[in-house]
């Protein structure tokens, strides 16, 4: 099941990389002047949709929340990368941005398998609404990493939970799609 598993994910990691590279045809760069606070930001935003279309079971936009999963996704790449201090104030070309997008994307997947080892596939038994709670959680905890100016005592840092947030995302998509 574990090699189903990297299959679908790859899937939709093809879906979003897709999204993500036509966007920045559309848009360039321009979120890269965005602090890792407005990025989580426009994360909630997508998550309460989400939660809200969920709970009212309608929806006044003719988009449905499969495209807001994508976004997610994308909009927790475009946070690793901005938390890349080494990247800080870098001009990317298109090669090198996408070169980083795959690359934190498989950061990401080899941390789920990693994770599947342990819990096996469980998530494949939870409600996709359990995954829009849990990304709702996480910008709260994140929300609240940047009040502490970053430190955490014991917990994991932004770059975990947005990678977390990356696989119950996709997990989320895979779910909805079967």
């Amino acid at each position: 099941m574990i090699n189903q598993t990297a299959i679908e994910f790859d899937e939709v990691f093809s879906q979003c990389r897709h999204v993500f590279e036509k966007k920045n045809k559309d848009y360039g760069m321009s979120w890269r002047i965005m602090r890792i606070s407005s990025i989580i930001d426009q994360i909630f935003i997508k998550a309460n949709r989400i939660k809200t279309i969920e709970e009212n079971g309608t929806q006044a936009i003719d988009e449905g929340v499969h495209p807001e999963w994508i976004g997610i996704i994308n909009y927790c790449v475009m946070g690793l990368i901005q938390l890349n201090t080494d990247l800080a104030n870098k001009n990317l070309t298109d090669a090198e941005l996408l070169n980083l997008y795959d690359s934190y994307l498989k950061q990401t997947k080899d941390l789920m398998l990693q994770k599947n080892q342990d819990y096996g596939e469980i998530w494949r038994k939870m409600l996709v609404s359990t995954f829009t709670d849990m990304l709702l959680m996480r910008i709260n905890r994140m929300h609240q990493i940047i009040e502490n100016k970053g430190k955490t005592e014991v917990s994991e840092g932004i770059d975990s939970n947005l990678m977390d947030m990356i696989n119950y995302s996709v997990f989320a998509l895979i779910r909805l799609k079967n």
